[in-house]
């Protein structure tokens, strides 16, 4: 089995971005990557791409809020900046956010990630190769380019569009449309070996395509650090699985009941009680846990032979360094 290079979620202050990118890529951490949170997803990586042979990611930025046209100048500026190493993870979140916090329109979630896929990809197609932007969507046009506002070819070649997805038509559309598919981090793996890879196959033909998972860890040095990480792993479970349009995943394993009944108990704010509906057979199935060479044994055998990259999150704890370098040094043996 081949090496998994290891991107961990940067997760420091923004002024501090560059030093912990550092600091990570001291460990053996390959790249960092950030999400839609209490905090910019793109600020941290433009420090962060200063550190060399460092790749950086959104996993994932919100596209539907975002015009392409923004999402493309800034891909080109943090690849450029990078020195190549940016890779553009989009998202569509779920209705109430894009309507609700957003403030923006949300309709056809698949039709409009693809044809926002294709309307940044035509945008930085016209800049690399000096050909009129002319691109005619259904939801996007953008038929003006004047040499003012044009920054020319990118000597790294055109930033990677991937996009997160968890459902068969999305991800089918990815491998279709995308250059790889950001694997949700709520799933097992016989989820993804029944639904995900599957439908990339149907989607993406013969074509390079890149496969990256996310991994949520639970891990430690002991049993009492393992137990800890796991509890703080419950409660961000409960929340995915409070969420409709994850119980896909329950559903396979048999679980899907319980999706309703952590809705219910969400909407009552009852956040303890949801953490205590996910068992210890749940945690090891939608996370990974254990002392860091057993939970990078777990993810290779889980996702190894299909994935190219894992993205590790440690929700609610914080796993001392020396455990992050083990990790890496797990994942990317041959």
């Amino acid at each position: 089995m081949s090496a998994l290079p290891l991107d961990i979620w940067l997760n420091a202050p923004l002024g501090e971005s560059a030093t912990r990118t550092a600091e990570l890529r001291a460990l053996g951490v390959d790249g960092v990557f950030t999400f839609e949170g209490p905090n910019d997803v793109f600020l941290p990586l433009a420090l962060a791409a200063t550190v060399p042979d460092a790749a950086i990611m959104t996993n994932v930025a919100m596209a539907f809020p975002r015009s392409p046209m923004h999402l493309a100048h800034t891909a080109y500026d943090l690849h450029r900046l990078s020195g190549g190493r940016f890779r553009l993870g989009l998202g569509s979140q779920i209705r109430p956010h894009i309507e609700r916090r957003y403030g923006t329109t949300w309709s056809e979630p698949v039709e409009r990630m693809r044809d926002t896929v294709r309307a940044v990809r035509a945008i930085l197609r016209a800049w690399q190769d000096g050909t009129q932007l002319d691109y005619r969507g259904r939801f996007w046009q953008h038929t003006l380019m004047t040499p003012q506002f044009d920054p020319g070819p990118n000597p790294h070649g055109l930033p990677p569009i991937l996009v997160g997805a968890l459902g068969p038509r999305m991800t089918e559309m990815a491998a279709a449309t995308a250059d790889g598919l950001l694997v949700m981090p709520f799933n097992t793996e016989r989820h993804f070996r029944e639904r995900t890879l599957p439908a990339v196959a149907r989607g993406r033909g013969e074509r390079p395509f890149e496969i990256i998972v996310e991994a949520i860890v639970a891990m430690g040095d002991s049993e009492a650090e393992i137990e800890q990480a796991r509890r703080a792993v419950r409660n961000l479970l409960a929340f995915y699985g409070s969420t409709p349009s994850y119980r896909p995943v329950l559903d396979v394993e048999g679980w899907g009941e319980l999706q309703p009944e952590l809705n219910t108990l969400s909407k009552q704010g009852r956040w303890r009680e949801m953490a205590g509906l996910i068992d210890d057979a749940m945690v090891d199935a939608l996370a990974v846990s254990g002392t860091p060479g057993q939970c990078a044994d777990i993810i290779r055998k889980r996702f190894g032979d299909s994935a190219s990259r894992v993205c590790a999150y440690f929700p609610g704890y914080s796993p001392g360094d020396h455990a992050v370098a083990e990790l890496s040094a797990g994942l990317n043996r041959s």
